[in-house]
């Protein structure tokens, strides 16, 4: 598994389908126009990673003030995608990664342990990426209780 970028490295490049633009994004898109918030999440309709989806939805207002995209990506189809968004009013952009190539890119493809049974999936993180591409703040293993915050309380941190 690769380690997460660190701040100051350049984000790794993405390609992948999306929800709701239903083509294939970008991460160059964004280069030069907007920041970018990066969440990484589990599965689409559990717990933790609705709240934290309707968490970013309820501040999407602080993000789009400061020209910054939230990004949602997990390894979840577009179809699964389109269900979860439209359940939750979700007014951004989920990202489908289905054999988890972007996640191990990213660092956060792991072995996880659940009730002593052990399989792989998407360990929770963050990226902050800056207009020129380069990683500007990273949360690993995020909790989600007051993540969001701590996410939007970055952007001053950027130009």
């Amino acid at each position: 598994m690769a380690d997460l970028p660190a701040a100051g490295k350049k984000a790794p490049a993405f390609h992948l389908p999306a929800f709701p633009e239903g083509k294939k994004v970008r991460l160059s898109s964004f280069q030069g126009e907007k920041n970018v918030v990066l969440y990484f999440y589990p599965r689409d309709m559990t717990p933790g990673c609705t709240t934290e989806a309707c968490d970013f939805r309820d501040a999407i207002a602080t993000f789009d003030d400061a020209d910054t995209a939230v990004l949602g990506i997990s390894t979840d189809s577009l179809k699964s995608h389109e269900k979860f968004a439209a359940k939750y009013e979700l007014p951004f952009t989920l990202l489908s990664d289905e054999d988890h190539a972007i996640c191990e890119k990213y660092g956060v493809w792991a072995e996880k342990n659940m009730y002593g049974k052990k399989s792989f999936g998407v360990q929770r993180a963050t990226f902050l990426i800056d207009k020129q591409g380069k990683v500007a703040a990273v949360w690993p293993k995020v909790k989600v209780k007051g993540h969001v915050d701590e996410v939007a309380a970055k952007l001053d941190d950027l130009d």
